[in-house]
């Protein structure tokens, strides 16, 4: 592939694949044919121990059998959401419902009342399936206040309650499709109001199943679910990519650096998938007490851009390979990914070459024309995961999804003649300054490689003259100290000066989406001139 070169900002070279017309359901019950003695799930107890077993066998009898309790109470076409943490009974109601042909709307257990309502009824949700309590949020109060006032939901039911759980299993499953919707997801939010993305059964399998072959993540191993299961990441790659590959799918019900480690050790978990974020947790926590991870080949990373010295510890300290990737829910999520044998400069500044079975291109966002190699523009794609579309929202379908099929991300970035992508910020995120566009993933990546930067986020502040200056928010390592002098000599001996911070401010911890992203806006809108 590295022989082709490219001269336009478009790359089709690794869209040529099989789309395998699968559904949840079918999937399963395939391997609990082939595979049904096989390893599927275990149960990943915060203390990093672990629980519960089943094999392949043994998860489809008791998702069959939840099913056929779901097929009596609820039509097929109908929404159920789940809300609740990384537990076995999440992943069996994700494998119920794609049996019984109903939509699975995931919620975050971190959600208060007013999110649940929004999410509730835009959704129109018959069910909801809770634990009763999650990180001191009392989700079954919660639930309880928001279920009066809620015409189309129909019941409440504790998923830790087995005998409410598992009803009378004497209903009819019915001929689930391929383009059938099998979830709603809603966007996470790093710029405001979400908004529902409802994918199919063939949108989630193709995409999970294609990360599996292009990571090399092999047959009939272990990994450990560390991202939410409410997210495309937990529930989609995690999950069934899990599934598509006889591999085990032990989730970790709350992230915990040390539980995480205890579990890959106990289970010889090969690979897993998270955001940057954990992975600098774990290297600390690995770093303080040493277990035997000999088994982790590939620790998959998304969400934020991976910091040179993150990748070298990956690979140092944890002994596996950062294999990094770029998505969007709307898009099942996979649009970019690296490979394994990357090199570290691949891994921490790019986002990987097009996924497989995915066409990339980077437009002009006003003409919509494909840009040279190397120009800044935004990110479409277009593949057999990209969604049905918004739920019950045409106009933002139509704003997303072009009438040929491009995905437009929104995001902005390059890609060299290799077909690697590189993110250089928001479309509404890009700072004007002076009338110059500047893009912020450009400066956070320079500010990642001083030493005392262990994470940082760039955006764009008011400025009076200017119309918009630059600012960074800046979390340092551990053992450094915040030194603005320091990084700002740093940021001018790599960077043009207008692209400096003129504004700079230490956090100790991020306002982050579900999913583990930085909400930028919400960090400009807690900035003041004082800062």
């Amino acid at each position: 592939m590295t022989e082709r070169r490219l001269e336009k900002s478009y790359c089709d070279w690794f869209a040529d694949v099989e789309v395998l017309d699968t559904t949840i359901g079918g999937l399963l019950r395939a391997q609990a044919r082939d595979n049904g003695d096989a390893e599927a799930l275990i149960e990943g107890l915060a203390d990093g121990t672990s629980g519960r077993r089943w094999t392949y066998g043994e998860l489809l009898a008791d998702a069959e059998r939840l099913a056929k309790g779901l097929a009596t109470r609820f039509q097929p076409g109908e929404r159920i959401a789940a809300w609740g943490p990384n537990i076995p009974e999440w992943v069996l109601l994700e494998h119920a419902a794609a049996l019984a042909g109903l939509v699975l709307v995931t919620v975050n257990p971190a959600y208060q009342k007013r999110e649940l309502d929004y999410v509730l009824r835009q959704s129109g949700s018959a069910g909801l399936f809770i634990v009763k309590e999650f990180r001191g949020n009392p989700m079954a109060e919660i639930a309880a206040g928001v279920a009066e006032g809620i015409d189309t939901l129909r019941e409440v039911v504790d998923l830790q309650d087995e005998a409410a759980l598992f009803t009378d299993p004497t209903g009819t499953l019915p001929d689930v499709g391929t383009n059938d919707a099998a979830q709603i997801q809603y966007t996470s939010g790093t710029t405001g109001f979400p908004k529902g993305v409802v994918l199919s059964h063939r949108n989630l399998t193709n995409n999970a199943r294609l990360f599996i072959q292009v990571g090399e993540m092999g047959d009939k191993q272990v990994t450990l679910g560390l991202t939410p299961l409410f997210h495309t990441m937990g529930c989609s790659m995690g999950v069934l990519g899990a599934l598509q590959s006889a591999t085990a799918y032990c989730p970790l019900v709350a992230f915990d650096p040390n539980a995480a480690l205890d579990l890959i050790e106990r289970e010889k978990v090969t690979w897993t998938i998270c955001v940057p974020t954990m992975a600098v947790a774990m290297v600390a926590a690995q770093k303080a007490k040493p277990r035997d991870l000999s088994s982790l080949k590939r620790i998959g990373m998304g969400g934020a851009m991976v910091a040179p010295e993150l990748a070298r510890n990956v690979e140092a300290v944890l002994g596996a390979q950062a294999l990094v990737a770029y998505g969007q829910t709307e898009s099942s999520p996979l649009i970019t990914t690296g490979r394994p044998g990357d090199s570290v400069e691949r891994i921490t500044t790019t986002i990987g070459q097009p996924a497989a079975g995915c066409e990339v291109a980077i437009v002009d966002p006003a003409s919509g024309e494909v840009v040279p190699v190397g120009t800044v523009g935004e990110i479409r794609s277009r593949s057999a995961s990209t969604m049905l579309g918004y739920h019950e929202n045409p106009e933002a379908t139509a704003e997303a999804v072009t009438s040929d099929g491009w995905l437009c991300t929104g995001d902005l970035g390059t890609m060299d003649a290799e077909g690697y992508v590189r993110i250089t910020g928001r479309v509404r995120d890009m700072i004007i300054r002076g009338g110059e566009n500047l893009f912020p993933a450009e400066i956070e990546n320079v500010l990642l490689e001083h030493p005392s930067v262990a994470e940082c986020a760039v955006a764009g502040v008011p400025d009076p003259v200017l119309g918009e200056a630059v600012a960074a928010w800046v979390r340092v390592a551990e053992g450094e100290s915040f030194d603005p002098d320091a990084l700002r000599a740093h940021v001018r001996s790599e960077i043009a000066p207008q692209k400096c911070p003129a504004h700079w401010q230490q956090v100790t911890e991020w306002p982050l989406t579900g999913s583990g992203k930085i909400q930028k806006f919400k960090l400009v809108e807690g900035w003041s001139p004082a800062n």
